[in-house]
Order: structure tokens, then sequence, then C-alpha cells
């Protein structure tokens, strides 16, 4: 059931994503109006959490079971005594699937309220606390220990500091404050810390805060599968080209068993420090990590050759990913989205750059795994159809596991080439009502079948490059 409104988006940005899913090809098969349901009905399932929670096993650290029993515990713990199933997935079985409980519609708003930023508040929606840096607004005599009703500012309009706000606003739950108003707005640089503990979430999801760390690693679904298609192997040098948080990153030195060497850039140090510290905390020696620019990590020059280090030399990696730079519409729960057409039709050509350079640094026989966190046509199925032109060397390979559905026609794809693809797309489940009830009387298989469906829209594609891209000397 819908509780929020669909995701808002400014008017240009919307009729772009309906131009592609209104798509000729599309209305000629479903016909317009059920086209357009689907497209409204993606729109409302985007302000919305998915169904589930996933986290991801370190099985370095610690068996699947050991992770599961330990996890019990700690919903016990948080839930005050309910009891919520864990899952392990079928066809991931390194994957553990948690319910999330909502939405719960009776909770009683107070007079104290505490308003937070939009990605503050798709935070919450997913299990969070509130911390300090994220509040923007607080009722004018909030004290530490009140109880205050959260609400998140989805359009950005609130002031930093209001002791009211009577704008387009969102209810999230309610919690106990921490902090005071004085001491959450007292101007002292980088205040840190829970500013409200949340106690009645609309969406109840278990809070991962200082949660078995080492033990897991919290990613949507998709995310997870990615990893799995690529399909690391012990002893392979595999590239991971756009890295940061560093789940993938991870995952894959995970699957290897740690015996190989994974290579992980991204542009931005303190993300490329972060993925240091993930890799050391799940205790995984064999990745190396690296500040630099994807676009540029082909070689051109082979004589100025540091060991090891980027730029590469051609056809030196087995397995690339691409976890490429997106305009992420397929992030859940995402109530506003304030990008201008421009920003979100950007992230094509630059996908391609990173592309031209992925296929040149992977060996004939290879494996390229090109994925997106996005909805567009543009970023997913037409970049697919590109490249299949552009590179010749390139064969569109099956996936194994496939449990996302088929590409979205309107790219001019094959049927048989978008059976190949997976695309997540939340729209083809309703918006679900968990309560406790429920999940007593559902069985495991239906519970995973919902959780492969209602996630973030994402997108996989693999390829196998056939042959060599080297001109070889006459």
């Amino acid at each position: 059931m819908s509780v929020f409104p669909k995701i808002s988006l400014r008017l240009e940005v919307e009729n772009y994503l309906k131009e592609g899913f209104l798509n000729k090809e599309v209305v000629s098969a479903l016909g317009k109006q059920e086209a357009e349901r689907k497209f409204e009905t993606l729109l409302n399932h985007l302000s919305h959490p998915p169904s589930f929670t996933t986290v991801r096993v370190n099985t370095r650290q610690a068996s699947v079971q050991h992770v599961k029993n330990m996890l019990l515990d700690e919903i016990q713990k948080q839930f005050n005594g309910l009891s919520v199933p864990v899952l392990q997935h079928p066809n991931l079985q390194d994957v553990l699937l948690i319910p999330v409980i909502g939405p719960r519609k009776n909770i009683k708003k107070e007079e104290c309220e505490v308003v937070v930023g939009a990605q503050c508040g798709n935070a919450v929606l997913r299990g969070a606390h509130v911390y300090v840096p994220g509040i923007v607004s607080a009722s004018k005599f909030m004290k530490a220990g009140d109880i205050v009703s959260v609400y998140s500012d989805i359009k950005g309009k609130c002031k930093k500091g209001a002791k009211e706000f009577d704008g387009t606003k969102v209810f999230l739950g309610n919690g106990i404050s921490e902090s005071s108003r004085r001491e959450i707005f007292s101007g002292l640089p980088d205040p840190r810390g829970i500013g409200v503990r949340m106690t009645e979430p609309v969406y109840l999801s278990l809070s991962f805060y200082n949660v078995l760390p080492g033990y897991l690693f919290l990613q949507n679904l998709p995310s997870t599968v990615v990893t799995h298609v690529l399909g690391p192997q012990p002893g392979e040098r595999i590239l991971d080209l756009c890295a940061a948080p560093g789940g993938k990153t991870t995952h894959i030195a995970a699957l290897m068993r740690d015996q190989g060497e994974v290579i992980a850039l991204d542009k931005i140090a303190n993300k490329v420090t972060r993925i240091k510290q993930n890799a050391l905390l799940l205790g995984l020696n064999s990745i190396r990590a690296f500040c630099f620019d994807g676009t540029k990590a082909l070689k051109l020059n082979p004589v100025t050759d540091i060991e090891g280090e980027p730029p590469f030399l051609p056809e030196s990696f087995d397995r690339i990913l691409l976890d490429a730079p997106c305009s992420g519409m397929g992030q859940r729960p995402n109530m506003a989205c304030s990008w201008t057409l421009k920003e979100v039709m950007s992230y094509q050509p630059l996908q391609r750059k990173l592309f031209t350079v992925a296929v040149k640094l992977l060996k004939p026989g290879g494996v390229l795994v090109y994925s997106t966190c996005t909805i567009t046509l543009a970023e997913n199925e037409e970049q697919v159809a590109w490249a299949l032109t552009e590179f010749p060397c390139l064969q569109l390979q099956p996936q194994e596991p496939q449990i996302g559905g088929e590409g979205m026609m309107g790219a001019g794809l094959s049927v048989e080439q978008l059976k190949q693809l997976q695309r997540f797309d939340p729209s083809v489940v309703p918006l679900q009502d968990m309560d406790f009830g429920s999940l007593r009387d559902a069985r495991e298989e239906d519970m995973v079948w919902l959780a492969n469906k209602d996630c973030i829209g994402f997108f996989i594609a693999k390829f196998i490059k056939c042959k060599s891209t080297e001109k070889k000397d006459p």
C-alpha cells in the first residue's frame, strides 16, 4: 500500500523518463494504457523502501548460519522480544534477507517536531537513527529525552535551524531526542552522533549501527547479484573500475577466496580510504585500491611502467566490473530528485568512455560486467546496443544467477538479447504491507520471490571478449 506520494521530479525529467518507458516497442507490445500504468507504479515504488533488508555475509570470517543466528539475537534485542525471520537466499548462498515491517499506520504524531533532510529521511526509512548533521529544524523547546515526531523535508525548502516548518514534509515516525535544540544548533563545527533515536518508525528495519562489523556488509540485493554474475575465480587479476564504497570489491575478493589480485579504482580520495578500511575490516588482503580516474586507466606509453599501479597495460585483466557512475534513478526510497534533465543525461558519455577503457584492458576470453543502479533506457539497454555495435569483439552472455527480469524494449535489441540482460524493476509487484502476523503465515519461498522483485531499480549486462583488440605488428 502507498503511504507516500510518488517520487517528486522536475517535469522535464519525468517526461524524459516517460518517453523511455512508453517508447514505440513497449507501447506496441503492452498497449499505451498498460505502459502508462507500469510507469506510474514505478514512480510510486521509488518513494517507498524495498520489502527486505539485504546483508552479505563475509564468509572469510564466519559461516552464514553463525551470522544468521547472531542476527536473530540482534532482532530480538532491537524489536523488544518480537521475532522476524532471517532467510538465506537460495541462489545467493552468502546473502541473508530480513523483512521490513510496515508501513505502520496508527502512530500518534507528537507536538514536538524534528525535520530532517531528504537523504537523512531516506536512511531512516531503511532502519537508521537520525544523526545530528541530518537535522534541519527542531521545535522551539525541544530537550534531550523528549518524544518527537520526525519528518522529511523532501523538497529541501526548510531553513537550517528553523523552529517550525509548514512546507511539504513526510512523516517518518517517532523517536526520542538525544540532544536539545540548543545543542543541535549550537554552531559548533562538525556536530556528530545520534540526534534522535527512532522508537516508532513508519517502516521498522533492523538498525545496523555497530552491528557485527567485520561479519557482514549491508548491500542492496541486485548489488550482490552483480559479483556472482562476474564469477571471479581464485588466482585471477580483476579490476573494479569504479569501486567505491567497496561492497562489490570486497565481494569479489571473498568469492576468489582472497587468492589473486583485485584492483579497485575511484577518483575521490576519501572514497578510496573507505574501500581500504572495508577491506581491512573484512580481513581481505588481495585488494589494492588506488585514487585514480578510471577513464585514464589504460596505459598509452608502456615505457613508463610502475609495476601493478594505474594506468595499466592493455589486455591485462581476466575480469572487469564496470559498476558505472549513473543517474541513480533506481535507488529506494527516494521521495524527491531535484536534478535537471542535463544532469540526468550527462552520464551516458562518461559511461561510454569508461566502457571503452574496460574493453581495452580486458584479456581475450575475459568477462566484462556492466551495471547501474538506474532505470533509464539510455544508461542501460541503449549502452548495450551501442557496445555490441562499437566493439565487434564483444558477445553478450547469459547470466547466472538470473534473478531480475529481462531487459526493456526500445533500444533495438533482439528478444534473445533482452533475455540475456537483467533489469530489476520493482513495479512488477504491488507495494507491500508487512506486519508480524503476515510474516508468521508467509511461506519462505514466497518471501524470497518478493525480495527478488521488490528491490531497488538496477541493471546488469555480461559480455565476453572473443578476440584481441590490440593491433598486431605486420
